[in-house]
């Protein structure tokens, strides 16, 4: 049920993991354990819970500017090629596709106003999506523990981008306004967006089989402008998946160019 809702591969071995996940799931649920609450997903009708379960099992794991060397590549490689070539039409439209509780997309629109101010006269388009309604929420509000800023967030970053609020930081609306979060289940059918120039598909494709890599690059490819650039994590790639992309010769960046 997984695989067919979110192209999740959960392969033997990894009952550990359902276990762990949906758990804690059939407690809040209130159900005396596991097995009640597999019963009860087995329903027909019974959709919204089987979202949860599918919630459940996703992985959401992030930082801000996690891995550091992709948002170097990004400010100091990718957005300047980028508006070279589209300095007539002044537009520029960035999707990140595995936006999770909000720090990627976050971060590359700190990059953004921070290191490109005459942006503010372009029209760019920023696109952030999930499959995870509950992670999208979080997205949106912008608000986030001591804990989650610790990890990745330059402490001038902190102080210029963020406003505490009683236990929270919570980003400042010059940000979150740049910024439209919207859910979107990459094996489902996707919305027509204008061609994208900057693609972020980091660490999503590395839970899928090839088949659905597969997929997924091909859309991706389709919903880009040629010479556009496309981000994955350390762990993926677009070799023999999809050779419309070349790989830019960028260290640790994940970084591959749409081929025009």
């Amino acid at each position: 049920m997984v695989r067919d809702l979110s192209a999740i591969s959960l392969e033997p071995g990894k009952e550990y993991l359902v276990e762990s996940r949906l758990t804690p799931l059939a407690v809040q649920e209130g159900m005396a354990s596991l097995h009640a609450l597999i019963e009860a997903v087995s329903k027909a009708g019974n959709s919204a819970l089987r979202h949860k379960v599918v919630d459940a099992m996703t992985t959401n794991e992030t930082s801000f500017f996690r891995d550091v060397e992709p948002f170097n590549v990004l400010r100091t490689q990718v957005v300047p090629a980028v508006m070279a070539c589209r300095a007539n039409e002044r537009r520029l439209n960035i999707w990140c596709g595995a936006a999770s509780t909000g720090q990627e997309p976050y971060t590359v629109a700190m990059v953004l106003r921070e290191h490109f101010p005459h942006l503010a006269t372009w029209d760019v388009s920023f696109l952030a999506t999930d499959l995870s309604r509950t992670v999208l929420d979080k997205a949106r509000s912008g608000r986030f523990a001591q804990l989650e800023v610790n990890r990745g967030l330059p402490a001038s970053f902190l102080i210029k981008h963020f406003e505490r609020k009683d236990a929270y930081w919570e980003i400042k609306d010059s940000i979150r306004r740049m910024i439209r979060f919207e859910e979107l289940n990459l094996i489902n059918a996707w919305p027509q967006w204008p061609a994208m120039d900057i693609v972020f598909l980091r660490n999503v494709l590395i839970y899928f089989d090839i088949d659905v890599k597969k997929l997924i690059l091909s859309r991706a490819a389709e919903r880009m402008r040629p010479g556009g650039y496309l981000f994955l994590g350390g762990a993926e790639t677009t070799l023999n998946l999809e050779d419309r992309f070349e790989r830019m010769p960028f260290e640790r960046a994940g970084c591959y160019r749409l081929k025009k």
